[in-house]
């Protein structure tokens, strides 16, 4: 049985790429490995704000133990104030492989916003 440890991820700020490296103890992300994972308001929400995955670049694979999250910034200004959740999964396997990990993410309005002009 896999369970899920929840983990407060760093503040996502409209409009701006968003990166966030996931670390573990032992070399878990083999490098043949691919992962994808959906970002939703809420666990139970059935709307599908975006899909990250290694095929188109949302999912990294730093080495054996850092996996790297990243939301571009046309992906971001797409998402409203307020916090979105994330998980992971391992689809190289027979079945799909639950990774236990949920990120709750607070969601922010950046004071200064894209598209800039060039008076800063």
């Amino acid at each position: 049985m896999t369970s899920a440890h929840v983990q407060e991820g760093p503040v996502i700020l409209i409009g701006y790429e968003y990166r966030l490296q996931l670390e573990a103890e032992t070399d878990l992300f083999l490098e043949a490995a691919t992962f994808t994972g959906q970002v939703r308001r809420g666990v139970a929400d059935s709307a599908i704000l975006a899909t990250l995955s290694s095929a188109n670049g949302g999912v990294l694979r730093r080495d054996a133990r850092t996996l790297e999250i990243v939301l571009s910034p046309d992906l971001t200004a797409g998402l409203s104030p307020g916090r979105v959740v994330l998980d992971l999964v391992r689809t190289d396997l027979e079945p799909d492989r639950h990774l236990g990990v949920l990120l709750d993410i607070p969601v922010a309005l950046p004071v200064t916003r894209y598209p800039l002009s060039g008076e800063l």
